[in-house]
């Protein structure tokens, strides 16, 4: 996968003041940390940032923050939290975290189904059970997603993550193999829906006494 770099700037201050004023000029405060980093902290260029997040997946990008002091010291580091202002979505901080690009992490990638399930062309329907799967591999190994051929699936027939092909050097955790994609009847869902259904008529059907006799 490919890096992407980001300029950052050591910041003296902390606090929700000074965080206020980094952002008035078009800066987002950051921390750096990790397994052997003190944390640092940064403010890095909003626009830039933007940028930077606009190319992919931001939970799965490798950031190389290149951080000025003076001399530039450059580490590797992906988001551990990224704040959003929960109205205007403007950046409010960001958590950076090193990695070792030679030691392996666990990351959630995309699972993308491949075909069409020949059991939809006899009134199945194909239900995506999980849409992410978690891998293990180096940051410079991470996959853009993982398809799954569903073509031979009939209905109630199951895939699971261990039928997932994966590329070279990425893993699965060990000891997992849940269902990832299934071919469902369409009468099946439809039968717990109808149910639910005269579950809620009777119960409109029924007077105060009645609710409150069958309460106690």
């Amino acid at each position: 996968m490919k890096q992407h770099e980001l300029n950052a700037t050591i910041r003296k201050t902390t606090g929700n003041g000074p965080a206020r004023v980094l952002r008035r000029q078009g800066m987002v405060p950051a921390v750096l940390y990790g397994p052997s980093t003190q944390p640092i902290m940064l403010a890095v260029n909003v626009r830039e940032f933007e940028q930077t997040v606009q190319k992919g997946n931001i939970r799965r990008t490798i950031f190389s923050l290149n951080i000025q002091n003076g001399a530039t010291l450059n580490k590797p580091a992906v988001i551990k939290e990224l704040q959003t202002h929960p109205v205007s979505g403007r950046f409010l901080h960001v958590d950076f975290y090193e990695v070792d690009m030679n030691r392996k992490l666990r990351v959630m990638v995309p699972m993308v189904p491949k075909g069409k399930a020949k059991g939809e062309e006899f009134g199945g329907m194909l239900q995506i059970v999980e849409r992410e799967i978690e891998v293990f591999c180096l940051p410079r190994e991470i996959p853009e997603a993982l398809e799954l051929d569903v073509a031979d699936l009939g209905i109630g027939d199951a895939l699971h993550v261990r039928d997932i092909p994966l590329p070279a050097g990425v893993e699965l955790p060990s000891g997992v193999n849940y269902t990832v994609v299934t071919v469902v009847s369409q009468k099946a869902e439809a039968a717990p829906a109808a149910a639910e259904a005269e579950g809620a008529e009777a119960a409109e059907g029924e007077t105060p006494a009645e609710t409150e006799g069958a309460a106690e």
